[in-house]
């Protein structure tokens, strides 16, 4: 037991290390949730929770002043509980947001120290001190990174029976909404991401996708590998597209 914890603490603060090599989305649910079914013995489990997690928190991004629930702490503890207490999907639904939104207000007490190490790098940087920069990004980053491990070693170790006890209270027909809910956050989650990215020239291949799975008959795999194709020729990826010159206005007499 004591070694899980440690490691669902480590699979966390993994999560926290990928902001500092660069946002690579190794944070996100569906990516850490496997790894965490991976140590639980359950990787099946493991991935469809990943994977409903992921769509919960699809629009959960930061955008201005708005900082949004914890996903890295939220999914992996949502889906270490769920599977260690042999509870549903819905279950993990259930736990990932409150978990999230209480981690978010722990995560604000311990920001407020943050912009010392801020104002330190600022100064730095008026030196042209650019080890004294990078000190400090490792330092914030050590900080989240020992937070997250913290949080998820300490909870999972001494939580599961509290967690059970919060399950056993909520009545069933709760947990049958999430289930609901869960079937609805993939449409919900491509309608916000549709939001961000659908323009008037995107529009006709939307409706093509659309056509395509439900008249051809055509799975999602398939629809998305058409599009992949469509993506390489129209953008000329391979390069193999002939090299046109732009035309020129004019002759050169129109200078004179």
């Amino acid at each position: 037991m004591l070694v899980q914890a440690i490691l669902i603490g480590l699979i966390a603060a993994l999560g926290k290390f990928d902001f500092q090599v660069g946002t690579l989305y190794a944070f996100r649910p569906i990516v850490l949730c496997p790894l965490v079914g991976l140590v639980l013995g359950d990787l099946p489990t493991a991935l469809t929770i990943g994977a409903s997690l992921e769509l919960l928190f699809m629009g959960s991004i930061s955008i201005g002043a708005y900082v949004p629930p914890d996903e890295t702490i939220g999914g992996v503890l949502a889906c270490a509980f769920a599977i260690q207490l042999g509870q549903s999907t819905e279950a993990a639904i259930a736990l990932a947001m409150p978990i999230a939104t209480l981690v978010l207000a722990i995560k604000n007490i311990i920001n407020a120290v943050m912009p010392i190490f801020v104002d330190m790098a600022d100064k730095y940087a008026a030196k042209g001190n650019l080890k004294g920069i990078y000190g400090m990004h490792w330092i914030i980053g050590l900080v989240g990174m020992v937070n997250a491990f913290v949080i998820c070693s300490v909870s999972f170790y001494l939580g599961a029976d509290a967690v059970q006890g919060v399950l056993d209270w909520v009545p069933a027909f709760v947990l049958s909404g999430f289930g609901v809910a869960a079937n609805i956050l993939p449409a919900m989650g491509f309608a916000m991401l549709g939001r961000l990215v659908i323009t008037k020239q995107l529009v006709p291949y939307y409706f093509l996708g659309f056509l395509l799975c439900s008249y051809a008959g055509i799975p999602v795999l398939g629809v998305a590998l058409i599009a992949v194709i469509i993506g390489i020729t129209k953008f000329d990826l391979l390069g193999g597209g002939a090299h046109v010159e732009p035309a020129l206005e004019g002759d050169d007499d129109d200078d004179f």
